[in-house]
């Protein structure tokens, strides 16, 4: 049973939002997992927030002692710890472990961009984790950055996730609007 209202109410909060989420693990009712990254990204994480008796007037616990982080060097994980308190310090005496999760989420390339990948092959029970330089999936990536102007056109009619056209779409370009009204008036 949670120690408080407060933590009653983020509690069941938490337990609605992320309802069938399979990221989110609730391992008490005061301490939660969530994993950042879809299961197989070398550069996913897991994050761990325990509440002490006093929370949310004092900062959760958090911890990325588990297993699943044991490929993550320790300076990037003190590196995310860091960050993850800097927030913390920001939303103390609010309900935050939502917060938490939500910023680790929208910052994972950014936390994880000097961690190098690792790829783990198992056969049968012995697992061996190499580094490898080059991966095939950021080959991908480089081809997905170099667009013909017709797919850059297509991808500046296509609306943003909020259905609405990216900002600027009916610009008009002032130079030449003026230089075609201007050269109408002089006649």
């Amino acid at each position: 049973m949670a120690a408080n209202e407060d933590q009653e109410m983020e509690l069941e909060a938490l337990r609605s939002i992320y309802e069938g989420d399979e990221c989110f693990k609730e391992l008490s009712p005061v301490s939660f997992q969530y994993r950042i990254g879809e299961n197989g990204d070398p550069k996913a994480f897991l994050i761990e927030i325990s509440w002490p008796e006093t929370y949310p007037q004092t900062a959760p616990n958090i911890s990325m002692n588990a297993f699943f982080n044991n490929t993550i060097s320790l300076a990037i994980k003190q590196s995310i710890l860091d960050k993850l308190m800097e927030e913390v310090e920001v939303n103390l005496g609010t309900a935050m472990t939502y917060t938490l999760f939500e910023y680790a989420k929208d910052n994972k390339e950014l936390f994880m961009e000097n961690q190098p990948v690792h790829i783990v092959t198992s056969v049968g029970n012995n697992i061996s984790i190499g580094t490898h330089e080059i991966v095939p999936s950021s080959k991908k990536r480089d081809k997905k950055e170099q667009l013909s102007k017709t797919q850059k056109r297509k991808l500046a009619d296509k609306t943003d996730h909020k259905g609405e056209l990216p900002r600027g779409w009916n610009w008009v370009d002032v130079i030449k609007h003026l230089s075609k009204t201007g050269s109408k008036d002089d006649e």
